[in-house]
């Protein structure tokens, strides 16, 4: 078991490994305001009450989506922060965090290049199908930013930061 002074004594992580949880951290709250933005922009939530029950009044709607934006926004508020709490595990040099990051990472990539050929291809538009540019701008920089946090966190510079310590620099516990 580490001491607390064993712990005080863990260096600081690397630049880049600090600039790879700065970059993870900014994807996060990026990603959840580009959300936030498409969900407050359109009249998805409003179109899909009205499919529901197209007896509702104004006001009812009205408090439909005002309770579908706070529950969203809470829960951007969470996933920024266990996102936040992942990549700052990152950074302390536990290698279980990284490889939760990079999983992370890799599906948000591989569903954003998804999005782009869909985009692109018109396959949107055939399914009548719109696509914000602006929320296409912030896929593009959050897939950039996630791609950067990828390559920063294995680049053999900083490999060293996520070995364990040498076996006889460990610290250990007296048996019962």
């Amino acid at each position: 078991m580490t001491t607390p002074a064993a712990k005080a004594e863990r260096p600081p992580p690397p630049k880049l490994i600090d600039l790879a949880r700065w970059l993870w951290i900014g994807s996060a709250v990026l990603g959840s305001a580009a959300f936030l933005l498409e969900l407050t922009s359109g009249d998805m939530i409003l179109t899909e009450l009205r499919k529901r029950d197209p007896n509702l009044g104004q006001s009812e709607l009205d408090g439909a989506m005002s309770a579908a934006i706070m529950v969203s926004l809470l829960a951007c508020v969470v996933l920024v922060l266990v996102h936040a709490k992942i990549a700052n595990k990152m950074a302390a040099g536990r290698n279980w965090a990284r490889i939760v990051l990079t999983v992370i990472g890799a599906g948000g990539i591989i569903f954003g290049l998804m999005r782009l050929v869909v985009v692109v291809s018109g396959l949107a538009g055939a399914f009548e199908q719109t696509v914000d540019p602006v929320n296409l701008a912030f896929s593009l920089v959050t897939m950039a930013m996630d791609g950067a946090v990828l390559v920063l966190m294995f680049l053999p510079s900083v490999a060293g930061h996520f070995r364990g310590a040498p076996v006889g620099q460990r610290t250990t516990t007296p048996s019962s």
